[in-house]
């Protein structure tokens, strides 16, 4: 079985988490399949924005503790974990904050453990109200270690991101976007997700991926968020889609170059 579905139509991509015997839980092979998936991507400079998801009407149950707890897996999570630089852990779910398209969780079901760690990596997380929620690693002796210490930055205090990630509680989305770990509710997440892709996807591609970096450096790397600001302008206004933009705001026909940076 394919472990990520991809379908692409007009510049945008779902990508469908594809285990819903184990409800799209997060084995080593579909870790890599994320990697693999997302560098491919990151090359395609046709695309718009990616939609993330899972089959079965679940987004992510967590971290495959079958495959977890394998006695053969626990050389290679060792030197995983003790190499330099990301581990596959955190570069499965980090390297889609890398990619230069935004990119949108659609949740529902269970977003648990890894599964929530994911849709934190997404710029933007859109989820059906019952969806269930948890930073659940406390429950097995563990710390999230997929790369939540950058991606749940910014978006909830200290205090609470603590008190959530030390009882592992479960919560629904509506608290979620009572709090700001999700970003709009809707009863069809994937059609929400698809009806803001196509709102992005009539934007300039190289304004997008400007947009996402600057932004993303306001954040996380806040003394270089002027200089980046300042740099990409220049790059933009010499660059064909800004032009294009322009003619676009007077005749909607008008169509982008393939993105440029």
């Amino acid at each position: 079985m394919t472990l990520l579905r991809i379908e692409k139509n007009n510049g945008i991509a779902i990508v469908s988490l594809n285990r819903p015997d184990k409800r799209n839980a997060m084995s080593f092979a579909l870790l890599k399949e994320l990697v693999r998936t997302a560098e491919k991507l990151k090359k395609d400079r046709s695309l718009r924005c990616v939609i993330l998801t899972g089959e079965a009407n679940v987004f992510s149950a967590g971290i495959d503790l079958a495959d977890l707890n394998n006695p053969q897996n626990r050389a290679f999570a060792a030197w995983e974990l003790i190499k330099p630089g990301q581990s596959l852990f955190q570069k499965a779910f980090l390297v889609w904050q890398e990619l230069p398209v935004p990119v949108i969780a659609a949740m529902q079901g269970y977003c648990f453990g890894a599964g929530m760690q994911l849709a934190l990596a997404a710029d933007i997380r859109i989820a059906h109200p019952d969806t269930q929620m948890s930073i659940m690693e406390s429950r097995w002796g563990l710390v999230p270690d997929m790369g939540l210490s950058r991606s749940l930055k910014g978006l909830i205090g200290l205090d609470l991101a603590k008190e959530l990630t030390l009882t592992a509680r479960i919560f629904d989305a509506n608290y979620a976007k009572e709090i700001g770990l999700v970003t709009h509710l809707a009863e069809n997440p994937l059609q929400k997700a698809q009806v803001l892709a196509e709102e992005i996807a009539q934007r300039s591609p190289d304004a997008l991926a400007a947009a996402k970096q600057v932004l993303d450096a306001m954040e996380h790397s806040p003394n270089k968020s002027l200089r980046l600001e300042k740099i990409w302008q220049l790059k933009l206004l010499l660059g064909k889609n800004s032009q294009l933009a322009r003619k676009k705001d007077k005749n909607p026909e008008v169509t982008f170059a393939p993105r440029q940076f």
